[in-house]
C-alpha cells in the first residue's frame, strides 16, 4: 500500500460493495429531452451494474476481489453471477432475493454519450451487512462501494473498513442520492473519494470549476480524485492539487468508463502503487474502456493497461 493508506493482509485485496444490474441498451442518433420520443436500434442484453463493473475493473487490473451485493431469483441472476465468475470475482458472498435482479435501460449516442435509468430491485434490499461480510471487509486492503446500494449499508461498511483500517475509496455516485447529513457522515469515513466533475460540484455545494472542488472537498477526505473525462484527472491530497493529463482514445461508447477508472485505481492501490501511479494507470484503463461498447465487456485486463502505458512511455502515441 502507499505509506498514504492504511491496510490489512489476509483477505482478498479489494471487497466491492455494490450494485449488479442488467443493462438493457439501446442506440439512438440523440438521447431524448425531457418530452421528446426518439427511435432506437436494439436492445441488446448485457451485464452491468456500478458494483459489478468496479468489482471487474479490479480483477482484470490483478487484484483478488470479492463481490458483496445482492441478486434476483431471474434469469438476469445466473447471467449477472456467470460474467462476475469469468471476470474472476469471487462471489460467494452475494445474495439471491426474492424477486427480479437491477436493471439499467441506457440509451447511447453515436459519439458515445449516455443516459441511464436504473431499476435498483434486488440491490435495493442490502440495507446491512451480514457477519460474514462485515469480515470480509476487515480482512481487505481496500473497500469500494457507491451510491446504488442503499446508505445505510454503505456507511456500516465504511466503519467495519475504518475500525479494522482497511482503506475506504467511494465512488459518490449517483451523488444525488446523498442527503446532508449521509454527505458529511460518508466523507468522514472516506480515504479515497473519486467522483467525476459533476459530482464534485454536487458534493461541494460551490462552483463548477473543477480544482476550486476538488480542493473544497479535500478539506473534508484525505483523498480526492476528480475524473475528467478525455482530459483526464485532478488528484488532491495533503501533498497539494494536480492535474495528470487524459490519454487520447477513438470514443465508441463511454459507457463503465468511470467504473473502470475507479476498479482499477483500488486495484493499484492494493497491490502498493502510490496516488500518481494509481491513477495514470486508471486513466489509462478508462481511455481503453471508451473504445468498445458495454460495459464489463469493455473493462481492459492488466495486459492492455501495461501495453497501453509503455506505449506512452515511449511515445509511440499520445
Amino acid at each position: 500500500m502507499s505509506d498514504d493508506l492504511p491496510g490489512v493482509s489476509g483477505g482478498p485485496a479489494v471487497v466491492v460493495l455494490g450494485s449488479a444490474n442488467l443493462d438493457l441498451f439501446a442506440n439512438v442518433a440523440t438521447i431524448p429531452l425531457p418530452g421528446e420520443t426518439v427511435l432506437a436500434d436494439g436492445p441488446e442484453r448485457r451485464v452491468g451494474g456500478k458494483g459489478l463493473n468496479q468489482a471487474a475493473a479490479a480483477a482484470r487490473a490483478g487484484a483478488s476481489v470479492q463481490l458483496l451485493g445482492a441478486v434476483g431469483r431471474d434469469d438476469a441472476a445466473a447471467m449477472l453471477l456467470a460474467a462476475a465468475a469469468d471476470a474472476g470475482i469471487d462471489t460467494r458472498l452475494v445474495r439471491r432475493a426474492d424477486g427480479s435482479s437491477g436493471t439499467a435501460w441506457i440509451t447511447v449516442q453515436p459519439d458515445g454519450e449516455n443516459a441511464i435509468v436504473v431499476l435498483g430491485a434486488a440491490n435495493r434490499t442490502v440495507t446491512s451487512l451480514e457477519p460474514d461480510e462485515r469480515g470480509a471487509v476487515a480482512a481487505a486492503r481496500v473497500l469500494v462501494a457507491q451510491l446504488e446500494t442503499p446508505i445505510p449499508a454503505v456507511r456500516e461498511a465504511a466503519k467495519v473498513a475504518r475500525a479494522a483500517g482497511t482503506t475506504v475509496l467511494l465512488n459518490a455516485s449517483p451523488v444525488q442520492t446523498l442527503e446532508d447529513v449521509d454527505r458529511r457522515d460518508l466523507l468522514g469515513l472516506t480515504d479515497v473519494l473519486v467522483v467525476n466533475q459533476h459530482e464534485a460540484a454536487q458534493l461541494a455545494g460551490a462552483g463548477t470549476d473543477p480544482a476550486e472542488t476538488a480542493r473544497s472537498l479535500s478539506a473534508l477526505v484525505p483523498i480526492v480524485v476528480v475524473t475528467l473525462g478525455g482530459d483526464g484527472a485532478l488528484l488532491a491530497d495533503r501533498t497539494g492539487l494536480r492535474h495528470l493529463p487524459g490519454v487520447r482514445a477513438d470514443v465508441v461508447d463511454t459507457t463503465g468508463a468511470g467504473d473502470t477508472f475507479a476498479g482499477v485505481l483500488a486495484a493499484a492501490l492494493a497491490a502498493g502503487d502510490d496516488l500518481d501511479v494509481a491513477a495514470h494507470r486508471a486513466v489509462i484503463a478508462g481511455a481503453l474502456a471508451v473504445e468498445s461498447t458495454g460495459a464489463l465487456a469493455s473493462i481492459p485486463t492488466i495486459d492492455q493497461i501495461e501495453r497501453r502505458r509503455a506505449q506512452l512511455d515511449e511515445g509511440a502515441i499520445r
